[in-house]
Parts: structure tokens; sequence; C-alpha cells
């Protein structure tokens, strides 16, 4: 493939993509550098970090090219996993259009801002270690990216509430999902074992028991895991306490009062 057919075909790469395009071998390190750079001076591609292009489309300005964020976000770093509400926009599940994207990285990553775009990178939650579990790899212009699954996707929004922009968006987009692999919610929660985790996907569950067709065996499997004394749905917001769940739930949730004003 020639290096400007590359391009096309990778509208977002890393350098490590294109040495591997160039067949190590073939060409040593100060070669590859060099022929990147002189594609960034013609305008053929933008640097957007160390390690991290942009391919430019024939007859577009750099300054005016456009970019799919998603991608970018997905070679952040050679692990990156878009996850969190990133995860629901990618699946078309989000209720809300963000421009703030985070992916999983078990690497040291700074935050970046591209354009109105900003990029975080996010450690997977301890208890994982270093399972994929819940990750898959789908295609978008062509190329691999990988999320989170629906399924991983909700228990981590549970598990890190602050990552879904707010508990209105979580509720409205995971209400917008039509099925989920229940077995894979219940094992995923219970692996990441937080007993405030396993509590609120129990509560959402139940709350949503007849769209999504949750069996009882679920709820019960996932209430034997539940607080032993009551949490907070939402830290250090007083609400009602449900007893199945060992949660004081705020009013605004139990009574979806988003839906007041839709």
């Amino acid at each position: 493939m020639h290096v400007n057919e590359f391009f096309t075909t990778h509208p977002v790469f890393t350098h490590s993509e294109f040495a591997e395009h160039l067949e190590t071998g073939r060409r040593n390190v100060k070669n590859r550098d060099a022929l990147l750079a002189y594609h960034v001076r013609q305008g053929h591609l933008l640097r957007l970090r160390r390690g991290l292009y942009i391919s430019v489309p024939l007859g577009t300005k750099p300054e005016a090219c456009p970019v799919d964020p998603y991608l970018i976000a997905s070679r952040m770093t050679d692990d990156a996993v878009l996850a969190y509400h990133t995860a629901l926009e990618f699946h078309g599940k989000a209720y809300s259009v963000f421009e703030k994207f985070q992916y999983l990285t078990s690497r040291a990553s700074r935050c970046a801002t591209f354009r109105s775009y900003s990029f975080s990178g996010i450690h997977p939650p301890k208890a994982l270690g270093k399972s994929n579990i819940g990750v898959k790899t789908m295609e978008r212009s062509g190329l691999d990216v990988r999320v989170t699954s629906l399924e991983r996707t909700l228990v981590d929004l549970m598990d890190r509430p602050l990552l879904g922009g707010s508990w209105e968006e979580i509720w409205r987009s995971l209400e917008g999902v039509e099925f989920f692999d229940l077995k894979q919610v219940v094992e995923y929660a219970l692996q990441l074992r937080n007993a405030t985790t396993i509590a609120r996907v129990g509560f959402f569950l139940e709350q949503n028991q007849k769209p999504l067709m949750v069996t009882d065996h679920y709820l019960e499997v996932l209430r034997r895991h539940k607080p032993k004394t009551p949490h907070y749905f939402e830290r250090g917001k007083s609400g009602r306490l449900i007893k199945s769940w060992n949660l004081m739930v705020p009013e605004s949730i139990l009574e979806r009062s988003w839906q007041e004003v839709a």
C-alpha cells in the first residue's frame, strides 16, 4: 500500500501503525520520522500529539479538515478503550452529545484537547486487574475501535456516575437501550466487588424490570451482595431509604423529576 493510500484509509493513526505499514525492517526510525514530518509540512497530516496523526483529505486545509473524535480517543494510547458516556455515544444510546471523550487506559495519559474536544484517560477499576471483560472491538471508518459493551457501560456508569454527566443523563440514556444481556450485567457488577455499585445496578434493573424483561433471579443474585447498612445512592445527598437495596435514593430519581419538564 502506498503512503498516500495509507493516509486515505487511516483518518487517524499512530506512529506504530504507520511503522507497521512501512515494515520496520525496510525503513529505519529516522526515515519514518522524516517522512511523517514532510507530510505534516505539506499539509497532508495534522500532528495531534506525539505519535498521533490525523490525515487531511485531498483538497482540504489542515485547519478545516473534518475529524472523528471517537477515532482520536481510540488511539490516544495503545490500550485505549472507549468507555462511560463516550461508549454510550459510540453505541448511539446517549441522550445528549458531549464534547468530552473518555477512554480507559492503564498507561499514564494526560488530558488533551483538540479544537472543541477534550480527551481524558481513566484507569480501569482496580478490582478488574488486567481483565478485558466487557470490551468489544467494533469497526469505524474501516478501523478497529475498542469500546465497552452496553452491559459493561451500564455497570461502569453506576460505579462512576460523575463520568456520565448526571443521573438524569444516565437514566435517560440507559432507558433508551432496548436489550441488555442480564447475565453479563450481573457477572460484571459482581466482579467489581462494590456493594453500592451492585445495589445501584439492581435498583436500576428493578425500576425497569418490565421493559428489560428482568427476572427476579437476577435481582436476587444482586440483592445478596447489597450494602449491609444504608448507603447513599448519590454521595452526600439525602433521599428515601429503599430497604430492598439499602440505598438512600434521592426523590428526583425515584420520581424521575426530569420528566416533568420534558
